[in-house]
């Protein structure tokens, strides 16, 4: 499962590369994390640590998400 996290990473960075959106970096972020997190024991205090981490780049990524903002008004 390790491994398809670390795949969707190289995927979204791919993506990246191919569209320059700065968004892509929330998402790598949650995927490198999650990763990181399924990796550790479950005792380990750096496994809940990157899960909340996890909901923090998912919020901020929700976050960006939102509607457009309206910069120039249709003439």
């Amino acid at each position: 499962m390790i491994g398809a996290f670390v795949a969707a990473t190289v995927v979204a960075v791919l993506q990246y590369v191919r569209s320059r959106d700065r968004r892509l970096f929330l998402l790598m972020a949650m995927f490198l994390l999650q990763a990181f997190s399924m990796s550790r024991e479950w005792w380990d205090a750096w496994k809940d640590i990157s899960q909340g981490a996890v909901c923090l780049a998912g919020l901020a990524l929700v976050l960006r998400l939102g509607p457009p903002r309206a910069s120039n008004p249709p003439a």
